[in-house]
């Protein structure tokens, strides 16, 4: 099973993606993961990401095009693969299909924006220990404070309504068009399944609805 997961920051990606690599025996492979991996073993990809990198450039699609080549290629693939966190651009899209990597699925988990600003805003944690709450969904027993050691808890950067507000503006920008791309594909190629799913849904109606999709 190939997999692409869309959606918006928040969204519930992460969640889905380690219950499909559970679910269906294949490794998430996310391209930060995989630079790291090719600099660190100096391939061939990896050296010509390390020049861009020290040289303060973006490493280009090529490069990340032949990295995913590269690690598709691996044993742990032979299942399939989730990819995580790419493509993110039309063009890049059109970089994975020109390179014939192969795709079974493209699975969008679909959120509100009120409702994602709503999930990550109200967001509390707890530094030290790494636990958190929700105001909303998982609050603490003391407004403000750790359940285990009463300390303050703190609302991530990453957290802030306008630092959301800016993501999701990024993602609208940048990646919601793949959803229309994605469409057409499916639209025009009987073995790309394109799964619609509503993330606002308990998170196991959400993994049957995937499950059921993918098996149709």
């Amino acid at each position: 099973m190939r997999i692409i997961l869309l959606g918006a920051p928040g969204a519930g990606k992460g969640t889905q993606a380690q219950f499909l690599t559970k679910k269906y025996n294949i490794p998430q492979i996310s391209t930060g993961d995989m630079l790291r991996a090719a600099i660190k073993a100096g391939t061939e990809m990896g050296k010509l990401a390390k020049e861009a990198m020290d040289a303060g450039k973006l490493v280009t699609d090529e490069i990340i095009i032949g990295l995913v080549k590269d690690r598709i290629a691996e044993d742990d693939c032979k299942n399939g693969y989730l990819l995580d966190g790419f493509p993110r651009t039309l063009a890049q899209a059109d970089a994975v299909t020109n390179a014939g990597i192969q795709i079974d699925a493209v699975i969008e988990i679909d959120v509100a924006d009120e409702e994602i600003v709503k999930r990550m805003s109200g967001r509390r944690a707890h530094l030290a220990s790494g636990r958190t709450y929700h105001v909303v969904f998982n609050p603490p027993k003391v407004e403000g404070k750790d359940d285990i050691t009463g300390e303050d808890l703190v609302q991530r950067d990453d957290d802030k309504e306008e630092v959301v507000l800016d993501r999701l503006k990024v993602y609208h920008d940048q990646t919601e068009p793949l959803i229309g791309y994605y469409k057409e594909q499916a639209a025009n190629n009987s073995a790309i399944k394109y799964i619609t799913v509503d993330g606002t849904a308990d998170i196991t109606d959400v993994e049957k609805a995937i499950v059921s999709g993918l098996a149709q």
